[in-house]
């Protein structure tokens, strides 16, 4: 089992599409807090909860750290998984053992899609507008 060992939080980021995540881990009882909010109020899905708490529980930290998160813009989902990069960073830099585990588990790397432009011309990014022959 793993233990906190840095004392004087440094909040880390995790960005996904518009949401943008300020997370802080410090050692403590297992919870998480999101905009003052428990994980429970914030995320009412539970694939959105499991998904923050992933970088936890492959590390085995779950029950030994608190997590507190700012977050803002974007949707729920982004949301989320802008939590779990800010959260695997943060991890990743209190324990260096903990770099390869979670860059094995494909939790370090960014998710660079945004939505692409609407283009003039078009009703959207990529659609046409009905082409009539006559």
């Amino acid at each position: 089992m793993a233990t906190v060992t840095k004392k004087a939080p440094v909040p880390h980021t995790g960005r996904r599409k518009e949401a943008v995540a300020r997370v802080r881990v410090l050692a403590g009882k297992g919870l998480i807090t999101i905009n003052d909010r428990t994980i429970e109020d914030y995320f009412n899905r539970p694939d959105h909860r499991s998904e923050v708490t992933r970088p936890l529980e492959v590390t085995s930290m779950k029950e030994v750290s608190d997590v507190r998160c700012t977050v803002y813009g974007g949707g729920i989902t982004g949301q989320a998984q802008a939590i779990k990069l800010g959260l695997a960073r943060a991890l990743s830099t209190m324990n260096a053992e903990f770099k390869p585990i979670l860059k094995r588990a494909g939790l370090l790397s960014r998710d660079p899609r945004k939505v692409e432009r609407k283009k003039y011309g078009q009703p959207g990014a990529r659609k046409r507008f009905q082409h009539s022959k006559r």
